[in-house]
């Protein structure tokens, strides 16, 4: 399990557990986080779980594969170094701590 804060645009932060296995997406969206719409569901196919993670983490989150960056280019003002999809990132011990912060909308 991890401990993940998703911090809203406005401020407000969320510190929720996460089981290991899930992805950060479905946390925010199993504890009601609201800035994560997902509307694909996780299947990396619309970017509305669209997240910036916060520099200290950057380098310890597996790269981005070819279709997160492909995605990422439909997302509200991306970040090429701390944009991230949320769908696909994996939940694992390694990431307990992590903290992520929400753009001002999803489009």
């Amino acid at each position: 399990m991890a401990k993940i804060t998703y911090i809203e645009h406005n401020g407000r932060e969320h510190v929720v557990d996460v089981a290991n296995g899930l992805t950060v997406m479905e946390g925010a969206r199993d504890n009601n986080i609201p800035g994560i719409e997902a509307d694909c569901g996780g299947a990396c196919a619309c970017s509305t779980c669209h997240a910036y993670v916060v520099p200290d983490w950057v380098e310890k989150l597996p790269a981005k594969e070819a279709m997160e960056e492909d995605m990422l280019d439909f997302a509200w003002q991306p970040d090429p170094a701390r944009s991230r999809l949320t769908c696909q990132l994996k939940v694992t011990d390694d990431l307990d701590g992590l903290v992520v912060q929400l753009p001002e909308k999803q489009i």
